[in-house]
């Protein structure tokens, strides 16, 4: 196995999956491992909610990816989602004295405000830049323009605090160390969509298990996102309903179901099998399956902020497991009245792989494979003895660590990566200290400056001058009488 490689763990809404791949010279991922794990007992929507459980699982995934490895693994890259993520747009404004020309430092000092606007009991896990208004005029980058007033437009990511704090303490109990953390639909975003897609304006929609992720696209920027409680699972559960197991209502549903049917084309004397002795008529069936998926399009296309609704010349692209639903694209043309549907069944990038769940293509491992193409650092540890011999272990080879890492400041984050709780404590104690040195600096320049007004005061009073007055006349004095 290759001593180098990337492992990305998506946490979902109904199971975590771990993927292990290398990265070729050509930019192509060869998939090494993929492993899943079901996560009902301890995530729910997406949210950790059992701290303990929670890292239990993730010890498992790492344990079973180091055994299809051979290797042991460093640090992982994180996804982050699920319930309760949402945006919000914000403004900061600065006033100048007169034409003042923008600076870069300027821009970061809008960012940095930004950054460190507080939310009750949510955390701040990334900030969109929108655009800058500049005076009156908006723009993408206004270093270098004179101005009297500038604004800052922003869209804050926001999560609640419990939830990260959660997140973070799994992995620290897990004793896994995480390489970044990224903000899974942006990532997912980055691998599915392409570039005139996101120019020209367009709606992302992740459809999973519990949860369905909105991310709306306009001129190559995140304009709005949003996490709805609402998933494919919510159809099982209407399908069960009719007195069944709610694994005999997945069967149902993904043997039967279909997003839209004519009223036409139902035949009122079709029954569908549930079991041995009983079933249901065919019209039934397709109005508790379109009522539900009905209701999951209505909630997708309220997010959507009604500045973009008829600016989505780039369609509504579709991902995520409920979109292999029969007809899911005629479902939406329906509702939303957007013409252009797009399926996303698969990634952009090259992959390569010999595993069945990588090469399905059905939509349901593009965001993991999102986060693999997001990492650059190898992840890779030590040879794993194959006989379990823990002393023999190879000395792990150095890989680089969040903690070696200088302790970055929110400005100098990228788009789409989150700072793990950890970072953001040493990104603050390393703030406190430089402004702690700036505030040393300062009452050192204080002093001096007060020590030198002191030794003008002094040269300037009345006796001072008296004295030099007198020391003057008598060298004077001495001067004549030689």
């Amino acid at each position: 196995m290759p001593k180098d490689f990337i492992v990305a763990i998506e946490l979902g809404s109904s199971k975590m999956t771990g993927i292990a791949g290398k990265k070729n010279l050509d930019g192509s991922i060869q998939v090494l491992a993929c492993v899943k794990e079901d996560a009902t007992s301890c995530i729910r929507k997406g949210v950790v909610y059992n701290i303990e459980k929670t890292a239990q699982t993730l010890t498992t995934i790492v344990n079973r990816l180091e055994k299809q490895l051979k290797t042991s693994i460093m640090q992982v890259y994180v996804g982050v989602g699920g319930q309760s993520i949402r945006s919000i747009r914000n403004v900061i404004t600065k006033e100048f004295p007169g034409e003042t020309q923008v600076t870069q430092d300027m821009v970061i000092e809008l960012m940095d405000a930004n950054r460190n606007m507080k939310y009750p009991d949510q955390e701040i896990l990334d900030a969109a830049v929108q655009e800058y208004k500049v005076d009156s005029q908006y723009q993408l980058d206004p270093v270098g323009i004179p101005c009297s007033h500038i604004e800052g437009n922003f869209l804050n990511i926001l999560q609640r605090k419990t939830f990260y704090k959660n997140l973070n303490t799994c992995f620290e109990n897990a004793n896994i160390g995480v390489a970044e953390m990224f903000l899974a639909p942006l990532a997912l975003a980055d691998s599915v969509l392409t570039e005139a897609e996101r120019r020209s304006g367009c709606a992302l929609v992740d459809m999973g298990a519990d949860t369905t992720t909105v991310s709306v696209y306009s001129k190559n920027v995140l304009r709005h996102l949003a996490v709805i409680p609402l998933g494919t699972n919510n159809i099982i559960k209407d399908i069960a309903s009719l007195q069944m197991e709610e694994s005999d209502a997945e069967k149902m549903m993904l043997k039967y179901a279909t997003a839209y049917t004519d009223n036409s084309d139902i035949d009122n004397n079709m029954k569908y099998a549930i079991d041995a002795d009983r079933d249901v008529e065919s019209r039934k069936f397709i109005e508790i399956v379109e009522s539900r998926l009905e209701e999951i399009i209505a909630n997708v296309w309220c997010q959507v902020p009604e500045e973009y609704c008829d600016k989505l010349l780039g369609g509504i692209i579709l991902t995520g497991g409920g979109s292999n639903m029969k007809d899911i694209e005629k479902a939406f043309q329906n509702y939303t009245h957007v013409d252009k549907i797009r399926i996303a069944k698969f990634v952009t990038q090259t992959i390569t792989s010999q595993i069945p769940e990588i090469n399905s293509h059905n939509g349901m491992m593009n965001t993991v494979l999102g986060l693999l193409a997001k990492g650059d650092i190898n992840c890779a540890g030590g040879e794993i003895d194959p006989n379990g011999d823990l002393f023999a272990q190879q000395k792990p080879q150095p890989v680089e660590t969040p903690e070696q890492r200088r302790a970055r400041q929110a400005s100098e984050i990228p788009a789409g990566v989150i700072r793990t709780a950890e970072e953001i404590r040493r990104a603050e104690e390393e703030a406190q200290r430089k402004k702690d040195e700036e505030g040393r600096i300062a009452r050192e320049k204080a002093e001096e400056e007060a020590r030198e007004q002191e030794r003008i005061r002094k040269e300037n009073s009345t006796w001072n001058k008296i004295g030099r007055w007198l020391k003057k006349t008598a060298t004077d004095i001495v001067k004549e009488e030689e």
